[in-house]
């Protein structure tokens, strides 16, 4: 799927500026839009989590060195951005596992979009699509807010969480130590697993059947996004990843998955198992919603 390449405002300024003349004096400013994603925004993270297996025995899984690794490597890129990181430890099966979270400064934390995806692979493999795909869509997206800047109305948090891999051990862990007022503040989750798989020609879009303000905006915004690229959806009720750990709790949730590849959960889930278009594609839908969410204001 070939990427974008019609110009915005925030693009080509003076002219735009000139075309459009300037905003009236007392008028609210206009926000720019995202940037176009390219696979150089997104597909150096998936070559990085490949280097790291390579170097750790052919894994990034709970308790292993290539996943703690994968946690250092995250949170430097994050405070390269600029970002202030926070490892959330838990113990799961005998071993420490970690959270990556990093929130963007700014919005109104009562009102909070929570942006994630985990981290581990199995032990079977490095887990580039499941889940370094999600994982470097999310990571695009944060750098992408830092280097715009932006201002957001709600506030933004970007996590990666361990030990999915068979339970959900470090969502879950996150969702149990918030406290009643922290999880009324979360207006969504988004979750993505699997976001580059090959032959994918449909994304499959979570609806919460719960039908909260939170996840109607959240899944709408991402088939407007679809539909505006003439890019075609399926309903599933969850993805089977994290966002059950919150959907559980009475959290919105929403998100996507482009479907389990052929080699899920096997040493062939490395970087050709990523076609760069549709990952590519994913992450474009993960930055162009995050992004709305992010700046619309609480309607509550």
């Amino acid at each position: 799927m070939a990427s974008r390449t019609f110009p915005r405002c925030a693009a080509v300024g003076a002219l735009c500026a000139g075309l459009l003349g300037a905003a009236p004096v007392g008028a609210t400013p206009r926000i720019p839009g995202p940037p176009v994603v390219t696979a150089q925004r997104v597909m150096p993270y998936l070559k990085d989590l490949q280097s790291i297996a390579d170097r750790n025995g052919g894994n990034r899984a709970h308790g292993t060195p290539g996943y703690r690794e994968s946690v250092r490597y995250v949170k430097r890129v994050l405070e390269e951005a600029g970002y202030r990181t926070v490892l959330q430890p838990f113990t799961h099966d005998g071993a420490t596992g970690y959270n990556v979270i990093a929130d963007w400064p700014g919005g109104d934390t009562r009102d909070t979009v929570l942006v994630g995806a985990h981290l581990d692979s199995v032990l079977a493999g490095p887990g580039i699509n499941d889940n370094g795909s999600g994982s470097a869509a999310v990571l695009a997206t944060a750098v992408a807010v830092a280097q715009a800047h932006l201002k957001t109305g709600r506030h933004l948090r970007f996590a990666w969480w361990g030990a999915e891999e068979g339970g959900l051990f470090g969502s879950a862990h996150y969702v149990d130590a918030l406290s009643p007022a922290e999880r009324s503040s979360l207006h969504t989750y988004l979750n993505f697993d699997q976001a580059g798989s090959r032959n994918t020609t449909t994304w499959l879009v979570t609806h919460d059947p719960s039908g909260s303000d939170g996840a109607v905006e959240s899944t709408e915004a991402f088939e407007r996004h679809f539909a505006a690229r003439s890019i075609p959806t399926f309903d599933i009720g969850d993805t089977g990843s994290d966002d059950r750990s919150f959907a559980a709790a009475g959290i919105p949730i929403a998100g996507f998955t482009t479907g389990i590849s052929d080699c899920v959960h096997s040493a062939c889930d490395d970087i050709d198992n990523v076609d760069p278009a549709v990952q590519t594609a994913s992450t474009d839908a993960v930055l162009d919603v995050t992004w709305q969410l992010a700046v619309a204001k609480d309607r509550r």
